[in-house]
Protein backbone atom coordinates (compact mmCIF):
# COMPACT_ATOMS: atom_id res chain seq x y z
CA UNK A 1 0.00 0.00 0.00
CA UNK A 2 1.63 3.74 -0.80
CA UNK A 3 0.96 6.67 1.27
CA UNK A 4 -1.75 9.17 0.29
CA UNK A 5 1.58 11.71 0.05
CA UNK A 6 3.51 8.67 -1.97
CA UNK A 7 0.66 8.67 -4.69
CA UNK A 8 0.49 12.74 -4.52
CA UNK A 9 4.41 12.54 -5.72
CA UNK A 10 3.85 10.04 -8.11
CA UNK A 11 0.98 11.70 -9.57
CA UNK A 12 2.97 15.14 -9.86
CA UNK A 13 5.72 13.14 -11.27
CA UNK A 14 3.61 12.27 -14.19
CA UNK A 15 2.03 15.29 -14.66
CA UNK A 16 5.28 17.13 -14.93
CA UNK A 17 7.31 14.75 -17.38
CA UNK A 18 4.18 14.21 -19.54
CA UNK A 19 3.90 18.10 -20.04
CA UNK A 20 7.67 18.12 -20.56
CA UNK A 21 8.63 15.42 -22.09
CA UNK A 22 11.52 15.13 -20.08
CA UNK A 23 12.84 14.26 -16.82
CA UNK A 24 11.28 15.74 -13.72
CA UNK A 25 13.80 17.59 -11.43
CA UNK A 26 13.96 18.16 -7.98
CA UNK A 27 13.51 21.68 -7.46
CA UNK A 28 10.39 21.28 -9.98
CA UNK A 29 8.71 19.08 -8.14
CA UNK A 30 9.34 21.16 -5.13
CA UNK A 31 7.67 23.98 -6.57
CA UNK A 32 4.93 21.98 -8.12
CA UNK A 33 4.17 20.42 -4.53
CA UNK A 34 5.08 23.22 -2.80
CA UNK A 35 7.58 21.51 -0.42
CA UNK A 36 11.13 21.71 0.40
CA UNK A 37 13.77 20.43 -2.31
CA UNK A 38 15.08 18.23 0.80
CA UNK A 39 11.69 17.02 1.45
CA UNK A 40 11.34 15.82 -2.12
CA UNK A 41 14.66 14.44 -2.19
CA UNK A 42 14.07 11.89 0.89
CA UNK A 43 10.08 10.89 -0.53
CA UNK A 44 12.27 10.17 -4.28
CA UNK A 45 14.40 8.06 -2.26
CA UNK A 46 11.98 5.85 -1.25
CA UNK A 47 10.13 5.30 -4.29
CA UNK A 48 13.10 4.67 -5.88
CA UNK A 49 13.68 1.75 -3.26
CA UNK A 50 9.92 0.74 -4.38
CA UNK A 51 10.61 0.69 -7.93
CA UNK A 52 8.15 3.34 -8.81
CA UNK A 53 10.71 5.88 -9.93
CA UNK A 54 13.96 5.90 -12.05
CA UNK A 55 16.29 8.38 -10.50
CA UNK A 56 19.69 9.71 -11.89
CA UNK A 57 21.65 12.23 -9.75
CA UNK A 58 21.75 15.50 -11.34
CA UNK A 59 19.07 14.49 -14.15
CA UNK A 60 16.01 13.91 -12.44
CA UNK A 61 13.47 11.34 -12.72
CA UNK A 62 10.80 9.56 -14.10
CA UNK A 63 8.89 7.27 -13.48
CA UNK A 64 9.35 3.63 -14.30
CA UNK A 65 6.75 0.89 -15.88
CA UNK A 66 5.17 0.04 -12.40
CA UNK A 67 4.97 3.74 -11.73
CA UNK A 68 3.20 4.88 -14.49
CA UNK A 69 0.63 2.11 -14.48
CA UNK A 70 0.22 3.42 -10.47
CA UNK A 71 -0.28 7.15 -11.56
CA UNK A 72 -2.75 5.94 -14.44
CA UNK A 73 -4.75 4.64 -11.91
CA UNK A 74 -4.67 7.36 -9.47
CA UNK A 75 -5.75 9.64 -12.04
CA UNK A 76 -8.20 7.65 -13.43
CA UNK A 77 -10.00 7.67 -10.13
CA UNK A 78 -9.14 11.69 -9.93
CA UNK A 79 -10.99 12.55 -13.38
CA UNK A 80 -13.96 10.77 -12.71
CA UNK A 81 -14.35 11.39 -9.36
CA UNK A 82 -14.46 15.29 -10.70
CA UNK A 83 -17.18 14.11 -13.52
CA UNK A 84 -19.20 12.81 -10.81
CA UNK A 85 -18.47 15.71 -8.25
CA UNK A 86 -19.73 17.90 -11.49
CA UNK A 87 -22.18 16.08 -13.14
CA UNK A 88 -23.98 14.66 -10.20
CA UNK A 89 -23.43 16.86 -7.60
CA UNK A 90 -23.80 20.32 -9.02
CA UNK A 91 -20.23 21.34 -7.91
CA UNK A 92 -19.00 23.96 -10.50
CA UNK A 93 -15.88 22.28 -12.82
CA UNK A 94 -13.76 24.97 -11.68
CA UNK A 95 -14.30 23.76 -8.23
CA UNK A 96 -14.16 19.98 -8.53
CA UNK A 97 -10.07 19.57 -7.94
CA UNK A 98 -9.23 19.68 -4.34
CA UNK A 99 -12.26 17.70 -3.48
CA UNK A 100 -10.92 14.99 -5.46
CA UNK A 101 -7.42 15.34 -4.34
CA UNK A 102 -8.93 14.51 -1.44
CA UNK A 103 -11.17 11.71 -2.03
CA UNK A 104 -8.93 9.90 -4.88
CA UNK A 105 -6.88 8.01 -2.13
CA UNK A 106 -9.97 6.62 -0.42
CA UNK A 107 -11.90 5.00 -3.09
CA UNK A 108 -11.95 1.58 -4.29
CA UNK A 109 -11.92 -0.62 -7.82
CA UNK A 110 -15.22 -1.61 -7.06
CA UNK A 111 -16.37 1.83 -6.44
CA UNK A 112 -14.25 3.39 -9.36
CA UNK A 113 -16.12 1.06 -12.03
CA UNK A 114 -19.37 2.10 -10.22
CA UNK A 115 -18.88 5.62 -10.99
CA UNK A 116 -17.14 5.04 -14.57
CA UNK A 117 -20.64 3.09 -15.63
CA UNK A 118 -22.76 5.60 -13.74
CA UNK A 119 -21.14 8.29 -16.26
CA UNK A 120 -20.87 5.87 -19.18
CA UNK A 121 -17.37 5.66 -19.28
CA UNK A 122 -16.54 9.25 -19.89
CA UNK A 123 -13.26 10.22 -22.36
CA UNK A 124 -12.16 13.12 -20.13
CA UNK A 125 -13.57 15.14 -17.29
CA UNK A 126 -14.80 18.59 -17.07
CA UNK A 127 -11.19 20.32 -17.71
CA UNK A 128 -10.68 18.07 -20.59
CA UNK A 129 -8.45 16.15 -19.29
CA UNK A 130 -8.36 12.14 -20.36
CA UNK A 131 -9.55 9.54 -18.04
CA UNK A 132 -7.89 6.32 -18.34
CA UNK A 133 -10.43 3.53 -19.00
CA UNK A 134 -10.27 0.16 -17.14
CA UNK A 135 -7.09 -1.36 -18.94
CA UNK A 136 -5.32 2.57 -17.89
CA UNK A 137 -5.50 2.84 -21.82
CA UNK A 138 -5.55 6.67 -22.67
CA UNK A 139 -7.91 8.07 -25.19
CA UNK A 140 -6.67 9.56 -28.38
CA UNK A 141 -5.63 13.43 -27.99
CA UNK A 142 -4.01 13.88 -31.27
CA UNK A 143 -4.71 17.23 -33.15
CA UNK A 144 -4.17 19.22 -30.55
CA UNK A 145 -2.69 22.98 -29.96
CA UNK A 146 -2.04 25.02 -27.48
CA UNK A 147 -3.42 28.21 -27.36
CA UNK A 148 -0.34 30.01 -26.96
CA UNK A 149 0.83 28.58 -30.23
CA UNK A 150 -2.11 30.00 -32.14
CA UNK A 151 -1.73 32.90 -34.41
CA UNK A 152 -4.15 35.97 -34.84
CA UNK A 153 -7.57 35.20 -36.84
CA UNK A 154 -7.57 31.74 -35.70
CA UNK A 155 -11.19 30.64 -34.42
CA UNK A 156 -10.57 26.83 -31.88
CA UNK A 157 -12.37 24.90 -29.79
CA UNK A 158 -11.41 24.81 -26.18
CA UNK A 159 -10.88 20.61 -25.52
CA UNK A 160 -8.52 20.90 -22.31
CA UNK A 161 -7.22 23.08 -19.66
CA UNK A 162 -4.16 21.32 -18.12
CA UNK A 163 -4.70 22.14 -14.30
CA UNK A 164 -1.90 24.03 -12.24
CA UNK A 165 -4.12 25.62 -9.55
CA UNK A 166 -7.61 26.46 -8.55
CA UNK A 167 -6.94 30.31 -8.94
CA UNK A 168 -5.85 29.87 -13.04
CA UNK A 169 -9.61 27.70 -13.59
CA UNK A 170 -11.22 30.03 -11.65
CA UNK A 171 -9.97 33.13 -13.20
CA UNK A 172 -10.76 31.06 -16.91
CA UNK A 173 -14.17 30.28 -15.81
CA UNK A 174 -14.90 33.68 -14.86
CA UNK A 175 -13.73 34.89 -18.51
CA UNK A 176 -16.17 32.24 -20.42
CA UNK A 177 -12.89 29.96 -21.31
CA UNK A 178 -13.67 26.39 -20.61
CA UNK A 179 -14.27 22.90 -22.39
CA UNK A 180 -16.24 22.55 -25.54
CA UNK A 181 -16.42 26.77 -25.65
CA UNK A 182 -14.78 28.97 -29.42
CA UNK A 183 -12.79 31.35 -28.99
CA UNK A 184 -11.64 33.83 -31.65
CA UNK A 185 -7.90 34.75 -31.49
CA UNK A 186 -7.48 38.72 -32.31
CA UNK A 187 -4.16 39.52 -30.84
CA UNK A 188 -1.01 38.22 -30.36
CA UNK A 189 1.25 40.56 -28.66
CA UNK A 190 5.10 40.58 -28.61
CA UNK A 191 5.43 40.45 -24.99
CA UNK A 192 3.15 37.27 -24.55
CA UNK A 193 -0.51 38.16 -23.95
CA UNK A 194 -2.75 36.70 -26.30
CA UNK A 195 -6.05 38.17 -26.52
CA UNK A 196 -8.92 36.24 -27.65
CA UNK A 197 -12.76 36.65 -28.41
CA UNK A 198 -15.32 34.81 -25.87
CA UNK A 199 -19.08 34.90 -25.01
CA UNK A 200 -18.05 36.84 -22.06
CA UNK A 201 -16.30 39.10 -24.25
CA UNK A 202 -12.28 40.19 -25.28
CA UNK A 203 -9.91 38.03 -22.62
CA UNK A 204 -6.41 39.04 -22.92
CA UNK A 205 -4.49 35.89 -21.31
CA UNK A 206 -0.61 35.88 -20.05
CA UNK A 207 1.46 33.32 -22.33
CA UNK A 208 1.85 30.96 -19.06
CA UNK A 209 -1.86 31.03 -18.77
CA UNK A 210 -2.78 30.62 -22.60
CA UNK A 211 -0.43 27.55 -22.64
CA UNK A 212 -2.71 25.86 -20.15
CA UNK A 213 -5.30 25.70 -23.05
CA UNK A 214 -5.51 22.69 -25.59
CA UNK A 215 -7.80 23.15 -29.08
CA UNK A 216 -8.74 21.80 -31.99
CA UNK A 217 -9.33 24.19 -35.13
CA UNK A 218 -13.61 25.16 -35.24
CA UNK A 219 -15.05 24.03 -38.31
CA UNK A 220 -17.73 25.67 -40.20
CA UNK A 221 -20.68 23.29 -38.75
CA UNK A 222 -19.25 24.70 -35.05
CA UNK A 223 -19.26 28.47 -35.74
Amino acid sequence: MLSAVMEDYIKAIYAIGNDTGERVGTSELAEYLDVTSPTVSSMLKKLEERGLVDREEYRGVRLTEEGEIVALEILRHHRLLESFLTDHLDYDWADVHEEADRLEHHVSEELTARIADALDNPGVDPHGDPIPDADLKLPDERGRSRLSDASEGDRAIVRRIRHQGDEELRYLSDAGIEPGTEVEVLEVAPFGLVTVRTLNGDQSLPKEIARLIETTPATEAEA
